[in-house]
């Protein structure tokens, strides 16, 4: 399945505008196990790994954590639908996590370096809307 992330209400102001293109795939045994999301636009957050995949808890395995950092509750179920996992997306853009980063890099910057980090973002940003 194809998404458009539009962002009139971002991480930070300077990523209004932009278009980012993601893609999720569910696997056989959907909704039992959780789809996966990636941005195959560039996109510059503490919790998007540098190959586009999107890092939420709700996107992975349920049960337990094997590293104590989640809750099996903050888990995948197979309640969770595709309008939830979108809506745990965009609410993921605008509160980074930085102390769980799948982007170790960009979560430094989003705590040390915002001006840097913001001028990433904005380059995201313009490179996504020419691809318009």
């Amino acid at each position: 399945m194809s998404l458009l992330v539009c962002s009139s209400i971002g991480w930070i102001s300077h990523s209004e505008g932009g278009f980012f293109n993601a893609i999720m795939s569910f696997p056989s045994n959907y909704p039992n196990s959780p789809p996966s999301v990636k941005f195959t636009s560039e996109i510059w957050h503490p919790n998007v790994y540098p190959d586009g995949r999107v890092c939420i808890s709700i996107l992975h395995p349920p049960g337990e954590d094997p590293n104590g950092y989640e809750l099996a509750s903050e888990r995948w179920t197979p309640v969770h639908t595709v309008e939830s996992i979108v809506l745990s997306i965009i609410s993921m853009l605008s509160s980074p996590n930085d102390e769980s980063p799948a982007n170790v890099e960009a979560a430094k910057e989003w705590r040390d370096r915002r001006d840097d980090f913001k001028k990433k973002v904005s380059r995201c940003v313009r490179k996504s809307q020419e691809m318009l």
